[in-house]
This record gives C-alpha cells, structure tokens and sequence, in this order.
C-alpha cells in the first residue's frame, strides 16, 4: 500500500516522519501528473505547492481553521490529502470530482468561486466573525499567488485586514514569479522567528513610547534604532512592503523544503494577528516537462492556448490582419495574453498590446481612457470574468457611448471548468448596456466578418462573443433579411411554420433541427441574427408569416437574446408564440460540452422535440377555435 492510500484526512500526516512526507511528496507527484494528462486539468500549479499544502494541513486543523484558496486551481493537493484519493481519477469528468473547490465534495473546502484576486477578502470576513463569535483559538488561512496579487480587490482587502490587528489570519503568497530567490540559512530563519513573536513587538512599543522621552539621547537613538532595524529587513527580507502595510511579513520561505514551511507557519499561526508568509515556490516542480515549458510550466493539461481551429486562434489571427490596416486599434487583455489569441498582435505590435494583469475592471476602465484618446480599444477576456467589470462595461464605456470592442472568449458551456467558468451570463447582462451592439458569429468567416465590423463602430461599444474550442463547419446565407443571414427556407411543399432563430453557433444547430422538423412534415425558416443586439426589426414581419418563433442561444435564458426578440415582437404587436430555448438560470455543474448541453436540454433532438410538440399544441388550439388548417405550398 503507498502512503498516500493511508492518508484519509489531514490528521494522518501529523504523525509522519520527514522520511515519510519526501515519499509522500513524491506520490502525489506521480498521481497529478498520470491523472491531468489523462483527464485535462491544472497540473503545472499543483506540482509547485505539494509541500506547501502537506505543511498547511499538519500545522493547521482542517476543517476547524479555514482555509480559503485563491483561483482554486491549486487545491488537487488539498483534495488527495482530504479523503478523496479514491475518487481523484475521476476529475474533471462529468459526476466526478470537480477542478476547484467543492462544498459538496468536503467538508475541507470553503470557497468554489474559481476567480481570482478573492481568497484575502473571504479570510478577512471569517476571521472578524471567528473574533466576534468569541472563537479565538480558530485561525484562517488563505493561499493567494503572486499573480492573484495583481487584482486590484486583493489590496482593498489587505489595506482592511491591516487594520484588524487581533485577526487570526496566515496569509500565504504563494510566488512562482518574481526573480529573486529565498532566504536560507540559520540567520534568517531565526530573524523570521523573532518578528512573530509578540514579545518582539512589546520591545518595539517600549523603545518607541520610552526612548523619545529620553533627554537628548532618547529621539536620536531611537531613529538609529529604527533605521538600522528597517536596514537589516531591506537587505534580507526585499517585500518590505507588507510590513509598511502594517501587516508582519515572514519569508521568503523556500516552498519545496516542508520542514521550513512547517516552522514558518507555526510561528505565523502563533502570532495572534494578521501575518503575511512568503513562499517561492516553482510552478511544475519535480516535472520536467513543466519546468521546461516556456509559457506557462503546463499550467493547464492540454495547454489553453489558441491552437489552430479553435474560435480563439481564428480572432488571433483576424486581429492581427486588423492591427496592419488600423493603427488606431490597440489591445488589452487580463493575464490571458495567449488562451485569448492576442500573443501574435502582441508580438506584431508589442506598444499596442496591453496586458494588465488579473485585473479585469482595470481593463476596462483603461480601455475607456484610450477610447477617450481616440484609439479604439479591443478587450479580450474570457466570458466568465467580464462579469467582474461590469460597472465600468457600464458606467465607464456604456454611458461615455465609447468605441470599445469586448471580445468574449469562452462564451456559453465551456466544459470541465465548471459553474464558475460557464460563460452564460454575458448575453443577458450586455443587453442591459444603453447603445451596446452584441454581435455572435457562427462560423469562422463570420468572426473576421464581425469583428471588422465592430471595430468600425465609432459612436459606442460593441461585442463579439464566441465559445470554447474547435470551430464548426462554415455555412453560407442564402438569402438576407434586414442584416440577418436566412440559412435554410422551408422545404418545397411546406408551409412557413416555424422561424427558427439561432444566435452565434446554435445558428448550425438550428439546420440540425431543421431537417428533424422537416422529416415531420413542418416548415422551417432558419435565420442566424449575426447582431443579438439590437435585435433586428425585420424579425417582426417575418415571424407574421410564421405560426411559431423559437430562439435558440448558448446563455442564460432570463434576459438573454430570446428575452430581446419576444420583446421585439410584442412592441410591434406580432401575436405570435415565441419559444426560447437556451441554458437554465443555474449553476451548471462540470463535463464536456457536449454532456453539459444535453442535461440543459440544447441539442437538436431534444429541441425539435419540444418543438414538434408546440407546433401540434399550436394546431390543435387552431383547429378548436375553427381556424383553418395550415396549407402547403402548391
């Protein structure tokens, strides 16, 4: 049996041997790399913080003291020493463990929102209320990278829990980043054990209220003091600016040695307030496959980056064609430089490229700046995280009525990542944006289309969302209404029964229906409305000529595209039914894209059934109020 079969729970490391904790080091290793490369999934992040999440859980009490991840793509090593080595083949996979975070899954894991720049604020809370609560033997614990450290809501909450000075909060950065290396060797760890020692701040305290009360020795000697005190950290410790915070710092702390990461901890935990604990660590560590990889150290098994055939290469490269004709158009993205296809315009015109980090509000406000300077920005983001920056998509672009461009990648069901990263909300809350235009294209040719046409609105922001992975078939209009594509018209010999409508690539969807609905004798005319905002006023006198309207979209049904059109239609007092058919108002679980949609009901057997079914109750309803039957075409 190896060790990582015995362990069942946190409390079966706190026995283990420095001997036992390397193997188990090793174990871990072995499983995350034979399971992500079998089931997808964050492998470089989990092989950087094995011996950190080994020292955490033998220092702290799970699930008594909380701890709160960050981005939660690290927590696998959390999860196989949580009680779930047994189910952990099954990641990622559709019923099985999920890739964050999951409160169903354990009672150790706290906090499932997967986006980044939150851990620090969740352990503010929790630590005020364990205080509150009268529960002071209760620590927090929160695990933030050095690339969550960008967003600018993980400062707010530091600047807050600076002030909380009796906090039980352990806050651990962890840095796969920055260049400098830690801080070894007996000197400094016993420095980093003095500054947490409360009896090292009533020194401090006492020479700070006695000494400059001192007659003329006391001030001098005190600034001597303090200076040669803030000299010795400036040379040894280089992140001086936590404790300028006001918030004790201890590190940097080498991430892969545990028995030092242990040590650090325990002094931090018996602090009794707020501490920062450093910790370098490397990203794919004891991989090297993951070491090596330039980009990203195999962050993601396989990589996310735009590949060839993927909606994202395919903006990528229209970008980058767009970028030769317009100088005005400029670039900006939220440490998604490569997933979002901007890596080719960001190496064609690196000044023209901005990448701000994980700090999407940022972005945007930004981009409403360069827009106010005449450039005319595109933003690319994934769908999920635009919902960050809403007030300023709002407030910043929407009501200044600024040429912004949102490109919104991962836009609809995006598979393993789970509820947090479905994009199924942008379609609904862009629509709520006065004089934004959304655009969602079907096909390749009409990402290039769209996007050319959206970075010539001049007079207000624009969309152009699309999904996740590999591009369909291109399909070519047959016919136009008002700007609309007509796709397929009903089949000689039906009548115009049913106006299928489907935004972006629920578009090709719809000639699946089609052709079911056509078998069973209905008409169908399916139109691709390119524009789901505004919805096209032709749609009106179309959906006249037909006995039933249906939408379908790759969003959330309430206030999404469908939503828009049945508005239409009732201003232009159209009395015709309208069926919408899109993503329920819910948090979707995990599984491939394609098992997600069938369990929200949006594939095409499943919606030409419902279908069917509305136009017989529609012809049985005719036929009770002595309609006519509908005729066919002679």
């Amino acid at each position: 049996m190896t060790m990582l079969e015995c362990i069942n729970g946190p409390e079966d490391l706190k026995g283990l041997s420095q001997d036992q904790l390397t193997r188990l080091a090793v174990e871990i290793r072995d499983v995350l790399i034979e399971t992500t490369t079998r089931t997808s999934g964050h492998l470089g992040p989990n092989l950087g913080v094995v011996e950190l999440t080994i020292a955490i859980h033998r220092v702290f009490d799970s699930p008594k003291d909380k701890i709160v991840f960050d981005t939660g793509h690290q927590s696998y090593v959390h999860k196989l020493l949580t009680g779930r080595f047994a189910q952990f083949g099954t990641l990622r996979q559709r019923g099985g463990l999920t890739g964050y975070p999951s409160r169903a899954e354990s009672e150790h894991d706290l906090v499932e929102n997967s986006h980044a720049s939150t851990s620090l604020s969740y352990a503010d809370g929790l630590a005020k209320a364990y205080k509150l609560r009268g529960e002071p033997d209760r620590t927090v614990v929160a695990l933030i990278g050095d690339g969550a450290l960008t967003g600018g809501m993980a400062w707010e909450a530091l600047n807050n829990i600076a002030a909380a000075k009796d906090s039980r909060l352990v806050m651990i950065v962890n840095d796969n980043g920055w260049s400098y290396q830690p801080t070894i060797g007996g000197l400094a760890e016993h420095l980093a054990a003095i500054r947490v020692n409360p009896r090292y701040e009533h020194v401090l305290d006492y020479i700070k209220t006695s000494l400059p009360r001192a007659p003329l020795v006391g001030p001098p000697l005190y600034g001597t003091l303090h200076r040669v005190k803030k000299g010795i950290k400036d040379v040894i410790q280089p992140q001086v600016m936590f404790e300028d915070l006001g918030i004790k710092y201890v590190g940097p702390i080498d991430g892969h040695d545990e028995r030092l990461l242990e040590n650090a901890l325990r002094h931090a935990r018996d602090f009794g307030g707020p501490v920062i604990v450093h910790v370098i660590t490397k990203k794919g560590f004891g991989y090297p496959a993951a070491e090596q990889n330039e980009i990203d150290c195999l962050h993601q098994v396989p990589a996310a980056g735009a590949h060839p055939g993927t909606w994202s290469r395919v903006f990528g490269d229209e970008m980058l064609a767009i970028g030769a004709r317009q100088p005005d158009v400029v670039a900006i993205t939220a440490a998604m430089l490569h997933p979002t296809g901007l890596a080719q315009f960001a190496a064609a015109y690196p000044d023209r490229a901005f990448d701000v980090g994980i700090a999407e509000q940022h972005a945007v406000a930004s981009a409403a700046g360069l827009a106010m300077a005449g450039l005319h920005p595109v933003v690319a983001i994934y769908s999920t995280f635009l919902n960050r920056a809403f007030d300023q998509t709002l407030m910043d672009v929407g009501l200044h009525r600024l040429p912004v461009t949102f490109v919104l990648d991962r836009a609809g069901v995006t598979g393993p990542d789970g509820a947090s990263h479905h994009g199924m909300w942008d379609g609904s809350i862009m629509q709520l944006v006065p004089g934004m235009k959304i655009a969602a294209p079907r096909d390749a040719s009409r990402v290039a289309e769209l996007l050319n046409e959206a970075v010539a609105v001049s007079d207000g922001p624009t969309v152009v969302r699309f999904p996740k992975g590999k591009v369909g078939g291109e399909v070519e209009a047959i016919a136009k209404l008002g700007g609309m594509d007509v796709l397929r018209s009903p089949a000689a010999g039906l009548a115009e029964d049913v106006l299928l409508v489907g935004a972006g690539p629920m578009a090709l969807m719809g000639l699946e229906i089609a052709d079911r609905l056509t078998g069973h004798g209905i008409g169908v005319t399916v139109v691709d409305p390119r524009w789901t905002k505004p919805v096209d006023e032709a749609l009106a006198g179309a959906a006249r000529r037909h006995r039933l309207v249906a939408t379908v979209e790759d969003n959330g049904l309430v206030g999404g595209f469908g939503d828009a059109v049945a508005r239409l239609l009732r201003d232009h007092d159209v009395d015709v039914p309208v069926k919408t058919y899109g993503l329920p108002q819910e948090f979707l679980p995990h599984g491939t894209r394609e098992e997600v949609l069938e369990d929200a009901g949006l594939t095409s057997q499943q919606v030409a059934l419902r279908i069917t079914e509305a136009v017989a109750r529609r012809s049985s309803a005719e036929a009770q109020e002595g309609a006519p039957e509908p005729r066919t075409v002679e």
